[in-house]
C-alpha cells in the first residue's frame, strides 16, 4: 500500500538571475511500514522535499499524494488539520510548548481536533518512549533526549500514515541520538509505522531499509539495503 506518492515535484525560489531551483522534477513512493533515509547535504534540497511533504510550503509544480489524498488540492487550513491528522512531524529542536506538561504536549494534536483522548493509547506511548515517571514535567524539567521522546510521543498520537522526521538527532548527544533511534525503529518494526527521515548523517541513513539520496534538487539514488 503506498502511503506517499511524489510525482514530479519542483520547487523554484526567485526569478531571472535570482532564481534557484530547489527541487528538480523529483519523483518516488514510500510503501507501508518502510523505513526510508532521505540523504543530503547542506543546500541538496532535502529540507525543501520536507516542508512540502509536510504540507507547510507549496510546490512550483508537481503533486503530493498522501494515502490517496492530493493535499495542495487542499486549502491552507484544511491542508493543516490533515497535516495534523495524517502526518506525524519530529523536528531537530522539538517544537515543544514551554508551559504543557510533556504528557500535554504529547496529547496536544488530539486536543486541537478536538479529540478525546485515547487513555490506553497514551499509556502504551508513554511506556513505550520511557517517560511515565516524568509525564508531568514540563520541557524545561526534561534533557534534550526526553524532549525528543516527547515529540516522538506526540507524531505517534494519531496514527500518522508517515512519521516525518528532520534531523531527530541533530541535536542530541551519541547516548541520546542511538535511543531515539531504537524508539523510531521500534515503532517502524512493531506497529509497521511508515518513518521517512531525513539526515545529513550518513550513520543513520545506514539504519534505514533504504536511502534516497539529493544533489542540487534531484535524486541521485535510490537505494534499498541489503537486510
Amino acid at each position: 500500500m503506498t502511503v506517499l506518492k511524489i510525482e514530479n515535484l519542483s520547487k523554484i525560489y526567485g526569478k531571472g538571475d535570482t532564481e534557484v531551483k530547489a527541487l528538480d522534477n523529483v519523483s518516488f513512493e514510500v510503501q507501508k511500514g518502510e523505513f526510508v533515509a532521505i540523504i543530503g547535504a547542506s543546500g541538496s534540497g532535502k529540507s525543501t522535499l520536507m516542508n512540502l511533504i509536510g504540507g507547510i510550503d507549496s510546490p512550483t509544480s508537481g503533486k503530493i499524494f498522501v494515502d490517496g489524498n492530493d493535499i495542495y488540492k487542499l486549502n491552507e487550513s484544511k491542508r493543516a488539520i490533515f497535516r495534523r491528522r495524517n502526518i506525524g512531524m519530529i523536528y531537530q529542536f522539538y517544537n515543544l510548548i514551554p508551559t504543557l506538561t510533556a504528557e500535554e504536549n504529547i496529547t496536544l494534536p488530539r486536543l486541537l481536533d478536538n479529540q478525546k483522548v485515547d487513555a490506553d493509547k497514551l499509556y502504551n506511548i508513554l511506556q513505550t518512549i520511557g517517560l511515565s515517571e516524568r509525564k508531568t514535567h514540563l520541557p524545561s524539567e526534561l534533557s534534550g533526549g526526553q524532549q525528543q521522546r516527547v515529540s516522538v510521543g506526540r507524531a505517534l498520537i494519531n496514527t500518522p500514515a508517515f512519521i516525518l522526521a528532520d534531523e531527530p538527532t541533530g541535536n542530541l548527544d551519541s547516548k541520546s541520538s542511538g535511543e531515539i533511534m531504537d524508539l523510531l525503529k521500534f515503532a517502524n518494526k512493531k506497529s509497521n509505522q511508515t518513518l521517512l527521515l531525513i539526515t545529513h548523517d550518513e550513520k543513520i541513513a545506514l539504519q534505514a531499509d533504504r536511502i534516497i539520496t539529493i544533489s542540487d534538487g534531484k535524486i541521485l539514488s535510490d537505494e534499498v539495503m541489503k537486510s
